[in-house]
């Protein structure tokens, strides 16, 4: 991730923020409004480690996440997740938040290192606790709660031996799916497995950007490679023990690559580089969960790691597919890269969020389409998108960000083109409800819907969050 300073001009954006009216006026929808199937299921979704701070309240043994932010130099200013947003406190408040937007479904991610302080052994109930009382607070408000059993905060102790380079880590995981899943599993029907395990793979274990911080091409494959295994085994695990109603899924980030923007002398070379990061970051991961196989171009990477059944273990039905989607990749050539590739830009001209990530919708349409056409059309859900800008006061002492309404309106409607296109496209969680702990960006980048001050904790919702809510209450988007 580049660490640049976003520029953006408050003048250009700030129409479209003042139109919104704060969810205070709600003008008529025009004729050619892009309205959603009656049960399309709007939500949010967060993570337990860039939400819920209190990192040893209540026998909570440290993660990863706890020791990589604590290392100097890893996360920008310093920051840590040790309070974050205070969710573990203010979980109410934040649920109140959701209800009044009219969401209906929440994703949250359970700590592992809440539940099991190492990992593995003694469990601690009081962790466990905690998750009851916000399973019990969603149903109360009518909302779904849909459970993440890793959202990257790996307890350290597991970490110690090995973590994700180590195979009997998917002993240890589906171990754990069946804890959580057997106190809150007759509330929670909705499970997913793993979230992102590319990103966990190549920034946590290839270029060390992420926590644990590890490099190298092989601890890349292996904790990729393990990853699935995991992922297999809790999703036999939790469909043996099943209750009635359950629905198993996990949650991948699937990007169409290109190839980067350069001299037409490089293009050959750079639509190469475009397939092999295709087959690594996508491929690798949807493959063998739908398909039971590892894609072509890495087979010779995967052999040292592949053992003989893994293959029909990582090859699991599930009643969902969650996909994260914020934009497209762009690869070059580049020798000195981890797989001889390297990030590149896109065509000038093309805009980009507060990340420097390029804004392009039609992506999240390309991707819902090939789900269609090359694995089944399995019932998706867009499980993240939603962009960090930066956000200003206006006039009025509001929080506006217009660029992030048109971000959100303009992949809803993309959402909207895959459903008529017969993608089966169910729902929609944007990414994210509170500004948080951004991972090794620290909290200088915002995604929420709801500002967060630093040192009081107040929340303030935006613009955003009540054009979303209008939103949903009218399961349509305009479509300007």
């Amino acid at each position: 991730m580049e660490r640049r300073t976003f520029l953006k001009s408050a003048a250009a954006t700030a129409a479209t923020a003042s139109s919104v009216g704060m969810g205070l006026v709600r003008p008529a929808l025009a004729q050619d409004a892009a309205s959603f199937p009656p049960d399309f299921l709007w939500g949010c979704s967060t993570s337990s480690y860039q939400i819920e701070g209190a990192v040893t309240v209540d026998g909570r043994g440290p993660s990863v996440w706890d020791s990589f932010s604590h290392t100097p130099g890893k996360v920008v200013n310093g920051d840590t997740g040790d309070v974050a947003c205070d969710h573990y406190h203010r979980y109410l408040e934040d649920v109140a938040l959701m209800a009044r937007a009219g969401m209906r479904g929440y994703r949250f991610s359970v700590a592992w290192p809440r539940v099991l302080p190492q990992g593995v052994g003694p469990v601690n109930a009081r962790g466990l606790d905690f998750y009851d009382r916000l399973t019990d607070a969603l149903l109360a408000r009518g909302i779904q709660p849909w459970a993440c059993l890793y959202h990257w905060d790996l307890p350290q102790a597991l970490q110690d031996k090995g973590g994700w380079t180590n195979r009997a880590i998917a002993d240890w995981f589906a171990e754990y799916a069946l804890i959580v899943a057997g106190r809150l599993g007759d509330r929670v029907n909705h499970w997913a497995m793993l979230n992102e395990p590319s990103v966990v793979a190549f920034f946590g274990h290839g270029v060390g950007a992420h926590a644990p911080g590890l490099t190298g091409r092989e601890t890349c494959i292996a904790a990729l490679h393990h990853q699935n295994l995991a992922q297999g085994r809790a999703l036999q695990a939790l469909r043996a023990s099943a209750r009635k109603g359950w629905q198993l899924g996990t949650v991948l980030t699937l990007q169409p690559v290109h190839p980067a923007a350069g001299p037409e002398s490089e293009r050959e070379s750079s639509e190469a580089a475009a397939r092999l990061w295709d087959a690594l970051w996508n491929r690798s991961c949807i493959d063998p969960l739908l398909k039971g196989g590892y894609p072509v171009a890495l087979e010779a990477d995967f052999e040292a790691v592949v053992k003989p059944g893994d293959l029909a273990v990582m090859k699991q039905p599930i009643n969902f597919l969650g996909l994260n989607y914020y934009s497209p990749m762009y690869q070059r050539r580049d020798p000195g890269g981890l797989f001889g590739t390297n990030f590149g830009g896109p065509p000038e001209g093309t805009p980009r969020t507060g990340m420097e990530w390029p804004i392009q919708p039609d992506g999240l349409l390309h991707q819902l389409r090939e789900l269609r056409d090359r694995y089944g059309n399995p019932p998706v859900y867009v499980t993240e998108n939603g962009a960090a800008f930066y956000d200003w006061v206006g006039p009025e002492g509001k929080a506006e960000d217009a660029e992030r309404i048109r971000f959100i309106r303009d992949h809803l409607l993309a959402g909207h083109a895959a459903i008529k296109d017969g993608v089966n496209l169910k729902g929609w969680f944007v990414w994210t409800l509170l500004d948080n702990f951004e991972w090794a960006e620290g909290y200088h980048r915002r995604f929420g819907l709801v500002a967060v001050d630093r040192e009081t904790m107040k929340r303030t919702p935006k613009a955003s969050y009540h054009w979303f809510a209008d939103t949903i209450r009218r399961n349509a988007v305009a479509a300007l």
